[in-house]
């Protein structure tokens, strides 16, 4: 059985991103998408129009700082390796904690396994599909899908939209 880290989210996130499970690499170094090829610090720079710290907790922060709210839909599973199509036993997430504390406006799902867990789990709650930023996902990938995510975060036009 494997575990999720801890959300990382604040009273003023705007956006959820939710990833699946922690790849292998991220899960021995111990935070969100470190594997050395996967998109999502360079992607999420992009929306946000800012560098990305390398360090874990310069990470951490800068999320916090970019008012941008991450977690993995999945709490536990059984998994070799680190594809998701290998994920088994999901224990779902809570997310109605980020949503009862944090200003959402919009969640996003980083992958199909993402976005099926999360409407299965959470079916009176939208959620925006994201191709997957994992280089696994590589050939099928475009970057002009996850600058939706921008437009959550720079307008105040966007009140919370997540509950249909």
């Amino acid at each position: 059985m494997i575990y999720s880290f801890q959300p990382i989210y604040n009273q003023n996130s705007k956006v959820l991103i939710l990833g699946s499970m922690a790849s292998v690499k991220s899960l021995e170094m111990g935070f969100y998408y470190m594997h050395p090829r996967n998109r999502f610090w360079s992607i999420i720079a992009k929306v946000a129009n800012s560098q990305v710290p390398e360090s874990i907790d310069g990470k951490r922060q800068w999320l916090l700082d970019n008012n941008i709210a991450l977690m993995d839909i999945i709490y536990s599973c059984n998994r070799k390796g680190s594809l998701d199509s290998d994920i088994k036993d999901i224990v779902p997430n809570d997310i109605e904690k980020v949503l009862a504390t944090a200003n959402i406006r919009a969640i996003f799902c980083n992958g199909r396994k993402s976005y099926d867990t999360a409407c299965k789990t959470y079916p009176h709650l939208k959620f925006n599909y994201l191709p997957s930023t994992s280089p696994a996902n590589a050939g099928k990938w475009n970057e002009n899908e996850w600058l939706e995510v921008k437009k959550f975060l720079d307008s105040d036009a966007y009140k919370k939209r997540f509950i249909d």
